[in-house]
């Protein structure tokens, strides 16, 4: 594949690439540079974990790049998830191996890291403190979003080390680009100020859209307000990979879907995000029986634009297709002890803490 066509790859999922110039550079000079997304193991899945992100794994590996999945342990612990039980962390990192997995992912063909493997490494802590120096205080509140948490002078102090620990987590990984999604944006633009102090090159940053909450008010800037992504805080605004086709029905039937409303629409975005990264094409069963095939979202876009689409048909349809996509993944952990035992313990521990 040539670099364009590896390009083109990238720019079909990212919602923004810092830069394409020097991502155009890495690809001419690199045949497989190395990138990295992190994951904080907390709770039960979600379609932005167990689904799109394996969707967005698979495009870049298409491309040569080489992929680290870090668990982010460590800043779980700090973030006070499952109780801030280290134990209990480690088991829900566990369990998303399994559930990407059964999504999917080779996991032979990644490099799965645990953070807490970093954060008992001396050089690491050097790279925090020496980014400590060169950050204001100010420029790092502004980036605790990455850790769901706003600026507030009752945070523990803790909190300020997460996005400073993020950013070095970039030159300890020795990755080439940082893909994460939009609402990690501010702690990669510090990375890429800090790298030249460091003595590293400037990671490209590859940012993807976040997937939009069931819920939504039709805003689909949700960089600017988190509390509109799909989140696992949010149940009924978020579906799960064990979710039976009866709840996800549900819930997509509940979803902000409005006549002709395209922008900040839940539903279309899981078609754009996820249904048309999975399937050819998508098929909406009518009320009258006919059946109308779409292509490319941009068409269905179109259509729905017009009020050509009824929303309570398009609802059932992308429960069909959320559902027949979720399903190897429940079934892997029905059929497959150690991933059930897993998912079991986290489901106890999410009940507990």
């Amino acid at each position: 594949m040539d670099v364009e066509g590896k390009i083109e790859i990238i720019k079909s999922f990212a919602e923004e690439i810092i830069t394409t110039d020097e991502l155009t550079n890495l690809f001419e000079t690199n045949n497989h540079p190395v990138a990295y997304d992190g994951f904080e193991p907390s709770g039960i899945a979600h379609l932005p974990v167990g689904v799109y992100r394996p969707i967005i794994l698979e495009r870049l590996m298409k491309t040569g790049i080489r992929f680290k999945l870090l668990l982010a342990d460590t800043f779980a612990w700090i973030n006070n998830k499952l109780g801030g039980d280290i134990e209990r962390i480690r088991d829900a990192g566990r369990y998303f191996i399994e559930v990407w997995k059964a999504a999917g992912v080779d996991i032979n063909k990644v490099e799965v890291v645990w953070h807490k493997d970093i954060f008992d490494n001396p050089e690491y802590w050097k790279k925090v403190i020496f980014i400590a120096k060169n950050t204001s205080v100010n420029r790092t509140t502004r980036a605790l979003a990455v850790a769901g948490r706003t600026e507030s002078k009752q945070n523990p102090t803790a909190f300020i080390f997460y996005p400073i620990m993020q950013c070095a987590d970039v030159f300890q990984l020795e990755v080439d680009i940082c893909q994460l999604g939009m609402d990690q944006r501010k702690v990669n633009m510090l990375a890429r100020e800090v790298a030249p102090t460091l003595g590293f090159d400037k990671p490209v940053a590859i940012h993807h859209p976040l997937l939009l909450g069931l819920k939504s008010d039709g805003t689909d800037k949700i960089e600017n307000n988190i509390s509109l992504k799909m989140s696992k805080s949010v149940p009924n605004s978020a579906i799960f990979v064990h979710d039976s086709e009866e709840v996800i029905r549900r819930k997509i039937r509940r979803a902000f879907c409005p006549l002709k409303q395209v922008k900040g629409n839940p539903v279309i975005d899981l078609i754009e995000k996820i249904i048309f990264n999975k399937f050819q094409e998508f098929v909406v069963s009518q009320r009258d029986g006919d059946e109308i095939v779409f292509d490319s979202p941009e068409e269905l876009k179109a259509e729905f634009a017009k009020g050509e689409l009824h929303p309570g048909d398009l609802k059932d349809s992308v429960a069909n297709y959320i559902n027949e996509i979720v399903t190897p993944i429940r079934e892997h952990f029905e059929k497959n002890r150690k991933a059930r035992e897993l998912f079991n313990r986290i489901k106890r521990a999410e009940i507990t803490r």
